[in-house]
């Protein structure tokens, strides 16, 4: 019994040593491979040659061999090209790629979420500038982004919730012209952005006088609006859009 455990040994103990030996004999030393050279991409990176960048960093991404800090500059520069091709798909999968090897990088969150914003993406691009700013709470360009973004949110979430209203209670409206306003969702909107645009002039008028000619215009043509609308040849929207467009300006300021 003793004979046939010592020769299973011997057995077991040749097989795990052949591929040793094998490696051996081909010249390469035991545990080590060879490493991808990352020189070629870094060099396009370096320059910013778009073309190189393209064809040596997938090269380099390719290969099996590529160290761990090598494929994530590679990532990181093709995702570069990526995005000023405008092909924001394959920049963020890039960008995923490099947060799975290293998750502690706020700047790719960072630069994800600016991606996801260019798509219309938004929470997806909130939830990166959090992540950036949660990894460093003094990044810059996160902070900014985050609070421009969480700004552009509440002010999308207001003009959801008063999207087709007037600017007044349409369950108290009395003249026809108001009914006509509440039941178009167009007019609805329009007389909203006015009424909006004449507060903001007023509040940003120079000085007091022209405050009063604003709020006199304003008194102006709603009394004109109201006198003449349902007569022959009066447009209402175009006399809204005329306001609108009075308030603001050629410019639309």
């Amino acid at each position: 019994m003793a004979c046939r455990i010592a020769g299973r040994i011997v057995v077991v103990a040749l097989a795990l040593f052949a591929p040793a030996h094998a490696a051996y004999a081909a010249g390469a030393e035991p545990g080590k491979q060879l490493q991808a050279d990352p020189a070629p991409c870094l060099a396009a990176a370096a320059v910013n040659d778009d073309d190189r960048i393209a064809s040596l960093c997938s090269t380099l991404l390719d290969n099996d061999k590529t160290a761990k800090p090598d494929r994530i500059k590679a990532l990181i520069a093709r995702a570069g090209v990526y995005e000023r091709r405008a092909a924001l798909d394959a920049a963020i999968a890039d960008y995923d790629s490099v947060l799975w090897l290293d998750p502690t990088l706020p700047d790719i969150f960072n630069a994800r979420g600016e991606l996801w914003r260019r798509k219309g993406e938004r929470p997806r691009a909130v939830a990166d500038f959090g992540a950036a700013l949660k990894l460093n709470p003094d990044h810059a360009a996160a902070r900014a982004n985050h609070r421009s973004l969480a700004q552009e949110l509440e002010r999308a979430g207001v003009l959801k919730a008063v999207a087709g209203k007037p600017s007044f209670n349409c369950a108290t409206a009395r003249l026809q012209v108001e009914k006509a306003i509440c039941a178009s969702p167009l007019l609805a909107d329009l007389d909203r952005e006015i009424h909006g645009s004449y507060v903001r002039a007023v509040q940003q008028a120079r000085d007091p006088r022209d405050a009063r000619t604003t709020r006199r215009e304003q008194e102006q043509f709603i009394a004109s609006r109201n006198a003449q609308f349902g007569k022959p040849g009066y447009d209402l929207q175009k006399a809204m859009r005329e306001r609108l467009q009075r308030i603001n300006g050629v410019d639309g300021y």
